[in-house]
């Protein structure tokens, strides 16, 4: 990892710690939420809809990177890409080119990963519902992302789609991609950090959302993907309130 990388986290943290905030979620900088973890601090920065970016003690971590390349300007370079699924707000190849460097990593699924140009297959590695690899020290678990409702069924087929759980020692992430409150994710364990689509038709509302969180509580939730088209908005303080107690319940700035 490199040293400017490393020195930017270490201050990061102990600039939280000086001035008394929790040690499980603080606030480093306006736009980046701080989580202590074994392995070292992980900063997030939401970007927007289902992009955002974690930085890591085993590098820099980019989810769904679509949109301006800018976006990304104030952001570290990307040590590893992952993509869930093909849809344009989730995947897009001219996105990817222009934010993928000489050392970058990219992660897909099966169907993005038939879509690269030939210059990002090189850097890519496919996994497939169920299957797992690792970035480093940081392993990368494949859960089944999809649809389960009968008329939402060809948006999201099911064992197309992944979503991903990432370990970082004991801290466990789960990002869910475009899913409905399917059975794997309510049979999900031991997760830190998740974050939970939420948007109709494409995927599920804030209701069933919240009873996932309910059954498979991970200790700090953001909601993201909760703005579509063909009025699909859902609330995110409903989302909350819904939780309630279950998890804690972290607003992102995803939409400006």
């Amino acid at each position: 990892m490199p040293q400017s990388r490393r020195r930017f986290l270490m201050t990061a943290a102990a600039t939280a710690g000086a001035v008394g905030l929790s040690p499980r979620l603080v606030t480093a900088q306006a736009a980046k939420d701080s989580f202590d973890t074994s392995a070292g601090p992980i900063l997030i920065s939401p970007v927007s809809h289902a992009s955002f970016v974690m930085e890591t003690p085993a590098g820099v971590i980019y989810a769904d990177p679509v949109g301006e390349p800018s976006a990304y300007g104030s952001l570290p370079p990307a040590d590893l890409i992952m993509v869930t699924h093909e849809h344009g707000d989730h995947f897009n190849a001219e996105t990817l080119a222009a934010l993928v460097g000489d050392n970058t990593t990219l992660i897909t699924n099966p169907s993005v990963f038939d879509k690269l140009p030939e210059d990002l297959k090189s850097k890519a590695t496919a996994i497939a519902n169920g299957e797992s690899t690792s970035f480093g020290s940081v392993g990368l678990d494949a859960i089944p992302a999809y649809n389960t409702t009968a008329e939402r069924l060809n948006f999201h087929p099911q064992g197309r789609d992944n979503g991903y759980v990432l370990t970082f020692g004991d801290f466990r992430v789960y990002v869910s991609g475009d899913t409905e409150d399917t059975p794997e994710m309510r049979a999900l364990e031991g997760i830190n950090l998740a974050f939970l689509c939420m948007n109709l038709p494409f995927t599920m509302d804030a209701e069933a959302a919240a009873s996932a969180v309910q059954e498979f509580r991970p200790a700090v939730v953001y909601p993201y993907h909760y703005r579509g088209r063909d009025g699909g908005t859902q609330d995110p303080q409903k989302f909350a309130e819904l939780v309630g107690d279950a998890s804690e319940v972290k607003m992102g700035n995803w939409y400006g």
